[in-house]
């Protein structure tokens, strides 16, 4: 007599919906992939009651905690700000010498948190986006989208011909080759007040498609030249419109967010 087939126990199918951890995540809006996965590597974040590692998958049925909390089940609604930064504040959520940080000024949010798509420096004023959004705020920083950012540059004395070609062409500094991909000259009147002296200061626009650490100034410098002002005023089809004062910042608009997610290099905008 034959025994009654046992049909087997059904796995749970999560090979082809599952996804990394720390992507997760950056999803939810807790910070970018990197920091993420400095999170679960330091035992902040367990899955169904244990400790997360690198490497693991999730799915919609796992239950995530972050330093002890559980993370909603549901994914709240993302949020997309444009932000005009006023010098004197820095990009960083804390800072040990009390300087008060850009985001001091954004609302206040329950389950995610702001990300910063790239940064300015403490003396830099001009365009910054925020996104609750992890994954797109790490792609639209990422060397690989190829991003424009341009800034209003003011140096002090002359600047030569041979300078501009220079920093055009690359210039060679310690950690590699640096260049703009575009210099204009600008005028003095778009920015200097009426009674400053124009002669000794020069604006320039130049575009760069990196982001790396004080890389405009740096280049100016290596020229003999001092910057005395700094300003981005554009970041890939993304200008600072007029309405917004400096420390303001303002919702984006659905066809702005869809920009957003196009420049990131994602097909269509999905969340």
């Amino acid at each position: 007599m034959l025994e009654p087939t046992v049909p087997p126990m059904r796995k749970k199918a999560t090979s082809d919906v599952s996804e990394k951890l720390q992507k997760v995540l950056a999803a939810r809006g807790l910070g970018s992939r990197r920091e993420l996965e400095r999170w679960i590597t330091a035992g902040r974040v367990s899955v169904n009651g244990k400790l997360a590692k690198l490497g693991d998958r999730v799915d919609d049925e796992d239950r995530i905690q972050v330093d002890g909390r559980q993370l909603n089940a549901k994914k709240a609604a993302h949020r997309y700000l444009l932000y005009n930064k006023p010098e004197g504040e820095i990009c960083s959520r804390d800072d040990p010498e009390g300087r008060k940080t850009v985001f001091d000024r954004l609302p206040r949010l329950k389950n995610q948190r702001w990300i910063s798509v790239g940064r300015l420096d403490f003396n830099t004023s001009g365009l910054l986006l925020f996104t609750t959004d992890g994954e797109l705020a790490n792609k639209l920083m990422h060397p690989s989208s190829n991003i424009e950012r341009e800034y209003a540059v003011r140096v002090l004395g002359e600047v030569t011909a041979e300078a501009l070609s220079s920093m055009r062409q690359g210039v060679l500094l310690e950690d590699g080759i640096f260049r703009f991909a575009d210099i204009q000259r600008g005028k003095n009147e778009d920015y200097d007040e009426p009674h400053q002296k124009k002669k000794a200061n020069q604006w320039y626009y130049v575009v760069l498609k990196e982001g790396k650490n004080r890389e405009v100034r740096r280049l100016w410098e290596s020229q003999g030249y001092t910057v005395s002002r700094l300003k981005r005023v554009r970041y890939g089809s993304f200008f600072i419109p007029s309405a917004v004062k400096a420390g303001r910042f303002i919702d984006l608009k659905i066809k702005d967010v869809k920009t957003l997610y196009k420049m990131a290099g994602f097909p269509d905008f999905r969340r």
